[in-house]
């Protein structure tokens, strides 16, 4: 069912307008919506306290007593997300009364943890945000709040990170950043290790960020087995950049998966022994070894290319060839799909929006405050996560291709 906001009536509208010289009457800290707000609070809580009592504000009665009555009232502030707000809390002789509006012992409304939560998303610090509220909205919060107000994302961050994941990904993407973690005295770089699949219905989940020391094959087991603890138990294919010992981490859990070394990530790999004056024309002549219609194809691209480049850069064409069986397994998938297979630009993508919401914060004390920021990135993701639209061919060739297993529910 919609629902269907209230209509305002023009005439209130325009009694509003005659209190507005300028938008900060209209919007700022002490302007106008504020004290409606204001307002309609006290109001409630008038109809609050009325409907504890018993009976309206102001009636008599023949004996005039009553077993409860009104005791005055209360100033209580609160913290709003457009800035403090003084209410008046009506109070009973008897003290039993006990507002649902504002309950007692609350200090800020939910709007104000939600600005809060969206300014630490963007990477602002606890201090950058306490002066912030200041200057805008004439909220003095002390940093212990604002560090309370986050303290409370870790919850559902740890809950994400084990929450249950689905049986079978056709595709999944690995990838790593960095992070400057502070550990004493010292600043490190800490490598996040990203996971993203791609489920059966085409869209892209991030399923979990972990922290290690360094980027390493024996840390991307750990990862992969903490995958199958959460349900997962079948991926087809797998694309990853081209880390020693990667494909045997992924095999020793995941045994049937066809692992993908990242053509972008060996192409970036290729060009650490080129010339800046060369780059261009040997990325162009690598082009027909990756876009070739065939492993053999792509064998005599490759010859092709070394006999030409070899002599200069001997490095260039061996670490092709080195990591060949991880570099071909795309090329026996259709024409269009394979863009979604031999290149992690989806994870790098994501990637690029974990750096922005990272690089205000030049460093972090710990794992989980990067966590925090990293989290609610994820939360508030605006990138299109839809279907590639080859998807539905390439889910047809996935279920030819592994009719067993395949799922059938």
């Amino acid at each position: 069912m919609n629902v269907v906001a209230p209509k305002i009536k023009s005439e209130l509208v325009k009694e509003l307008a005659k209190l507005c010289r300028n938008p900060e009457d209209l919007f700022g800290p002490e302007g106008v919506f504020q004290e409606l707000k204001k307002s309609l609070v006290e109001q409630l809580l008038e109809v609050e306290m009325e409907d504890h009592l018993g009976y309206p504000k102001g009636e008599k009665v023949e004996d005039g007593r009553r077993p409860n009555s009104r005791n005055g009232y209360t100033e209580k502030t609160v913290k709003t997300a457009t800035g403090p707000m003084t209410v008046h809390v009506p109070r009973d002789r008897e003290g039993s009364f006990s507002p649902k509006v504002i309950p007692k012992n609350l200090r800020r409304l939910t709007g104000f943890d939600d600005k809060v939560l969206a300014l630490y998303a963007r990477g602002m610090t606890t201090r950058e945000i306490q002066d912030l509220l200041k200057e805008i909205y004439g909220t003095e919060v002390s940093p212990q709040l604002i560090s309370a107000v986050t303290d409370t994302v870790m919850e559902r961050a740890k809950a994400w990170q084990s929450r249950p994941v689905d049986a079978v990904y056709p595709i999944m993407y690995l990838d790593a950043l960095f992070v400057s973690v502070r550990e004493g005295s010292t600043v490190r770089k800490k490598a996040l290790y990203v996971a993203l699949g791609m489920g059966l219905s085409g869209q892209r989940e991030v399923l979990g960020l972990w922290f290690q020391q360094t980027e390493g094959a024996r840390f991307w087991l750990s990862v992969m087995t903490d995958l199958k603890n959460r349900g997962l138990s079948d991926v087809f294919f797998v694309c990853c950049d081209g880390l020693t010992g990667f494909s045997d981490a992924i095999a020793a859990a995941f045994p049937l998966a066809i692992v993908q070394t990242c053509i972008v990530h060996m192409i970036r790999a290729t060009l650490r022994y080129v010339s800046y004056v060369d780059r261009k024309a040997l990325v162009k002549d690598l082009k027909p070894v990756y876009s070739a219609p065939s492993e053999e194809a792509a064998q005599k691209a490759l010859d092709a290319f070394e006999e030409r480049w070899g002599a200069r850069y001997p490095a260039a064409a061996k670490g092709w060839r080195t990591r060949w069986n991880e570099i071909v397994p795309f090329l026996a998938f259709p024409g269009p799909i394979r863009k979604m297979l031999y290149t992690t630009n989806a994870v790098e993508s994501l990637n690029a929006e974990f750096r922005k919401a990272l690089n205000p914060r030049v460093q972090f004390p710990t794992d989980d405050a990067a966590l925090k920021v990293l989290f609610l990135a994820i939360q508030g993701r605006k990138t299109r996560t839809m279907a590639p639209k080859e998807w539905g061919f390439a889910l047809a060739h996935f279920q030819v291709m592994f009719p067993d297993r395949f799922p059938t529910g």
